[in-house]
């Protein structure tokens, strides 16, 4: 069975119980059409191991764990929780920015005096380059008899 990420705003609503889960990004913008989703988000939550053990047992389906809760230790041996969920674009429900008038082009510049003199052409960064020698022979190396 894979996974399923809870869908939410913010990681504390990812953790509530009852949240809507889902286990691919096309399935969880069915499931709420009306919002955005943002991102596949990992979140680490320091918790004590009773709580740690309240959230992997509260988060369990009827098939068993969803997935998106997995326990670790940080280096002093307290647990942590990996929470992975579909982050909703909380920008949604809020009326977007009145975009910004295009600004006119200034006005245009004189173009500018070329500055590069017969001295830049005659130092030989302009001339062609000769070809390498090849001798006609060169295959004579390689005689056949």
């Amino acid at each position: 069975m894979s996974h399923a990420f809870p869908i939410a705003t913010r990681v504390e609503d990812a953790l509530k119980p009852g949240v809507k889960v889902a286990r691919t990004r096309a399935e969880a913008e069915a499931l709420l059409p009306e919002h955005k989703i943002d991102s596949l988000a990992t979140d680490w939550i320091d918790v004590t191991e009773e709580e740690a053990e309240a959230y992997l047992s509260s988060h369990a389906g009827e098939n068993g764990p969803h997935g998106h809760l997995q326990k670790y230790e940080d280096n002093e041996g307290n647990p942590v929780l990996a929470v992975t969920w579909w982050r909703l674009d909380d920008q949604a429900g809020i009326m977007p920015l009145p975009k910004a008038s295009k600004k006119k082009p200034a006005a245009e510049q004189p173009p500018v005096e070329d500055h590069t003199d017969d001295l830049y052409f005659r130092s030989g960064r302009t001339k062609p380059r000769r070809k390498r020698y090849i001798d006609p022979r060169q295959m004579d190396l390689f005689k056949t008899s």
